[in-house]
């Protein structure tokens, strides 16, 4: 009887792998349970052996600097122009002359002019000639008063006509009214002129008038801090990123507020005795502002979320709670805080993205006053 070679028994088959599959399943679930122990006591030795850094805010008599852009005028920038008409005789001066006082500039031809003063003096010495003769006659009773006083009226005229034709034949001499700097020429010797036409333009730089404009709430914090006696210093960032060597001092502010911009513009006076800066130049103003008993944190110890500004505070059960504080005055690395915050309270400096509501911390704290020492800031 022919019988195949291996008949496994069924019974005994189910008996073997369920038998494998248990062992299987208890060796999976120890391994787990291994995994689970090893991994959770190694997040609380990390959780543990964590510490983060904690500070506080401090009040510090400090400054800030606030910087507007500028424009540079000259004390005095004048346009030259011609008074009398006619042709342009001479030029004595050069593009970017630094012009004395009372040097001829200029000269109009003069001929016709000369010609009508010689005329008028004319007349007028034969007006005075026919007044004296007149008064000896009245002296001797041959005329009336009358024709005297018509003799000195006529008198009085010419000369008066006389004074007019001085005037008109000085007009054609134009001469430095003060000392500067000559500008670009807009006319050419030779050229004809009308009386009005702008010949050049002349600037005193002696002293320059430097505008800024100031927004209405730090124009009410200055008027608040400042001393009747005393005078805003500023400085001078010019374009080539150097800052001018004589500082500036704000003499002068606009009577009104810009009602489109909300500025009021601030005039300050520099001494430009090397005649670096020019009229018509730009730059930018910084102002010191002193900021007295301001409370200060460190920037690198706040995050924003929708623009506004939060810190994270260490409750006394080392509990992390988000806080949103209001930014006084921006330093570099530092902000003053307006408000939200108090001087004793614990806000952490180190390991803002590490952390979430509610998390408690273990931490390290450290005084504002070492860390500011790190920090490009020098408050006093």
């Amino acid at each position: 009887m022919n019988r195949h070679p291996f008949k496994p028994n069924n019974q005994n088959f189910t008996v073997f792998n369920r038998t494998n599959m248990k062992r299987m399943l208890m060796i999976f679930s120890l391994m787990a349970l291994l995994c689970q122990t090893g991994c959770h006591s190694e997040k609380e030795e990390t959780e543990e052996g964590t510490k983060f850094l904690v500070t506080s805010p401090i009040r510090k008599d400090t400054a800030i600097t606030r910087e507007y852009v500028c424009q540079i005028r000259a004390i005095q920038h004048i346009e030259l122009r011609a008074l009398e008409r006619g042709y342009l005789q001479g030029i004595f001066v050069d593009e970017g002359q630094l012009v004395p006082k009372g040097k001829v500039m200029f000269q109009i031809m003069p001929l016709l002019y000369k010609a009508e003063m010689e005329k008028a003096k004319a007349e007028a010495d034969f007006a005075e000639i026919e007044y004296k003769n007149t008064k000896r006659l009245t002296d001797s009773n041959v005329v009336s008063v009358n024709e005297l006083a018509m003799a000195k009226a006529k008198f009085e005229k010419a000369k008066a006509q006389l004074s007019l034709a001085e005037v008109h034949l000085g007009f054609t001499t134009i001469a430095a009214p003060f000392t500067g700097i000559m500008d670009r020429f807009h006319v050419r010797q030779g050229s004809l002129v009308d009386e009005g036409d702008l010949l050049s333009t002349l600037s005193d730089n002696s002293e320059m008038w430097v505008y800024f404009n100031v927004p209405e709430a730090e124009y009410l914090d200055y008027k608040a801090h400042a001393k009747n006696d005393s005078l805003m210093k500023v400085k001078l960032l010019m374009a080539n990123h150097k800052y001018f060597d004589y500082p500036g001092y704000v003499k002068a502010i606009e009577a009104d507020f810009n009602n489109e911009t909300g500025n009021i513009a601030f005039r300050a006076t520099f001494q430009n005795p090397k005649g670096l800066l020019r009229h018509g130049e730009t730059g930018n103003i910084e102002a010191t502002i002193p900021l007295k008993q301001a409370l200060l944190i460190p920037q690198k110890a706040t995050f924003e979320i929708l623009d506004k500004k939060y810190v994270y505070i260490i409750d006394k059960n080392n509990v992390v709670k988000s806080r949103k504080i209001t930014v006084a005055a921006e330093m570099q690395d530092i902000y003053a805080v307006g408000s939200g915050l108090a001087e004793n309270e614990k806000i952490l400096l180190e390991g803002i993205r590490n952390v979430r509501e509610n998390d408690t911390i273990h931490y390290t704290f450290q005084n504002l006053n070492n860390v500011i020492d790190h920090l490009k800031i020098h408050a006093e």
